[in-house]
């Protein structure tokens, strides 16, 4: 067999290009330290579907008070982390619009009002809002609506244009002439001693042949991750690809501005959002479903049309200009896989050179500030306990038997 082409060496690789591996990327790059990323068609994926709601608040589900910490640390984080970039807040679609959320009928109402609950028992701000008042600050919302709640804490941002402006902050900071970004697939992990996964990450194979030499290589492509060559054996990393049909349509000039506010509905019991764009677009979104298709759902996109016109019916005058499907990357507990691996047990250390970051679900777009302060962190020998309960082997069999131990054997 022929010795491996040596393609390049850097401080850091970051395996995938979705605004997770772009983000951290940039936050290593802003270090002083060299890094790339690898993938074949950068923000392709889930990035490129994703409306971009910054809803630590509004997406608060139950039992995932964890989560919420990690969410709400690291909308904090999201004005830094777009100034960093030493752009307008606009060529980013960053803005700081309050979010609605509505319910259709009375029921809806009532699952928005026990979910204020819980956001109340968490410290979180959530304003009752009669119709009158909803309508007040949303004219062309239905005058059917049972309700409405008004969270001033979520934000929304422009996936597409960020991870545009990020690519672009990245090759300002090449400064070896080489590409910031790879656009080729990898094949898997290297390691300092080649039959044993456990030991040194030392860089990336890829399917060309090549390979990337690093000191700390960053596993952050989604869905893919698992199928990596390289992996510990002992690690499980438990993605499974959740659809969604997202649509993007054009307002008519005397319909705008359509809203001002992102109107988060709850029509019979399911959800659906629409979210305002400053270039007179909107995107309503997202169908979830995991039927394993990846191809666009007719159903899906009736269901969104319909459940809009149901909370804003002016969306049937509205251009239909794309729709979309992907796959977000879901875990057991709809929690991220992000740290570093463990060699083997709880208590052996883990394999240097290599962390894991992805399974962010559907918070991908809010996650990026936190997720690449993070790995900063990690590289850096500055990471605390505060989100350990994250590790990306969690459910690798050691450390569920560990968790057990520590429980008494109970779950």
């Amino acid at each position: 067999m022929s010795e491996r082409r040596a393609h390049r060496s850097v401080d850091v690789a970051v395996i995938g290009g979705g605004i997770i591996g772009l983000g951290i990327a940039w936050a290593v790059a802003q270090t002083g330290r060299t890094a790339v990323v690898i993938d074949p068609d950068p923000a392709g994926g889930a990035t490129f579907a994703a409306a971009g709601m910054l809803a630590a608040v509004s997406e608060l589900h139950y039992q995932e008070e964890a989560l919420l910490e990690l969410m709400l640390a690291s909308s904090a984080l999201y004005p830094a982390f777009i100034e960093s970039l030493g752009t307008a807040s606009d060529l980013t679609g960053y803005q700081r619009t309050r979010t609605i959320n509505v319910g259709a009928e009375a029921a809806d109402r009532q699952a928005l009002a026990d979910l204020r609950g819980v956001q109340l028992v968490n410290g979180l701000g959530v304003e009752p809002l009669t119709v009158r008042e909803a309508r007040e600050l949303e004219p062309l919302l239905s005058p059917r609506i049972s309700g409405a709640f008004l969270v001033g804490q979520d934000h929304q941002v422009d996936p597409r244009q960020l991870t545009a402006r990020i690519q672009l902050a990245l090759v300002g900071l090449v400064r070896d002439g080489q590409p910031a970004v790879l656009r080729v697939r990898a094949r898997g992990l290297l390691h300092d001693v080649a039959a044993d996964a456990s030991s040194r990450v030392t860089g990336v194979a890829l399917v060309d042949g090549s390979t990337v030499s690093a000191t700390e290589v960053v596993v952050a492509n989604g869905l893919g991750a698992a199928d990596l060559s390289g992996l510990p054996e002992h690690l499980r990393l438990p993605l499974r690809p959740v659809y969604g049909e997202v649509l993007r349509l054009r307002v008519p000039e005397h319909l705008r501005p359509l809203l001002t506010c992102t109107v988060r509905g709850l029509v019979h019991g399911v959800p659906v959002y629409l979210v305002p764009r400053t270039d007179g677009t909107l995107v309503i979104g997202a169908t979830q479903r995991e039927d394993g298709s990846s191809a666009v759902s007719a159903g899906g996109v009736h269901q969104l049309l319909r459940d809009a016109q149901e909370l804003v019916p002016a969306v049937s005058e509205l251009e239909l200009l794309e729709v979309t499907a992907r796959a977000r990357p879901g875990t057991p507990d709809n929690a991220p896989l992000l740290g570093r691996v463990s060699r083997s047990g709880a208590d052996s250390g883990d394999i240097p050179g290599l962390i894991i970051a992805t399974g962010f679900f559907r918070h991908g777009v809010l996650l990026t500030p936190m997720a690449a302060q993070h790995c900063v962190d990690l590289i850096e020998g500055n990471a605390t306990d505060r989100w350990r309960s994250f590790r990306p082997d969690r459910f690798s069999a050691s450390r569920v038997l560990a968790s057990a131990s520590l429980n008494g054997g109970h779950s």
